[in-house]
């Protein structure tokens, strides 16, 4: 049967659905993971932001915020582990090595941006609306 060219194909829709697992093997980007040891870290303007370990003082953390490079004290108590590289936009949130809030909404952001509005947490299925329609809803994609 012949398709006609006004239906989107299956590879086109599932662009929408499916993240790229190709650019998660990246060893550079592991490597900097790692030798940083980066964090979460409660900001009013983001909600969270991502910031590097630079010294521990008891229960104080001394951080380098990752976007303007200024160091923060921050209680160790208000820091949240961020996830390796590899677990970059993971479909299964339950997946994460660090289960936490700032995890949570960094990888559903993530996700959102990159048009991957689908994801889920163990069986509970989570959508952020695009407000815009995607050619996610055709019979070959719901097959």
């Amino acid at each position: 049967m012949a398709r006609r060219s006004s239906l989107p194909r299956q590879d086109d829709a599932e662009r929408y659905l499916f993240a790229d697992r190709g650019y998660v093997a990246n060893p550079a980007a592991q490597a900097d993971w790692t030798a940083r040891k980066l964090v979460w870290v409660p900001s009013e303007r983001h909600g969270f932001e991502a910031a590097a370990v630079a010294e521990e003082r008891g229960d104080e953390v001394l951080v380098e915020l990752a976007e303007s490079g200024r160091r923060a004290a921050v209680p160790k108590d208000d820091i949240q582990r961020m996830n390796p590289p590899k677990f970059a936009k993971v479909e299964d949130m339950a997946e994460l090595t660090c289960l936490n809030e700032a995890s949570v909404l960094h990888n559903l952001k993530d996700r959102y941006y990159s048009g991957l509005i689908y994801t889920y947490s163990g069986l509970f299925c989570v959508v952020i609306n695009p407000y815009r329609n995607l050619p996610i809803y055709t019979e070959p994609i719901v097959e």
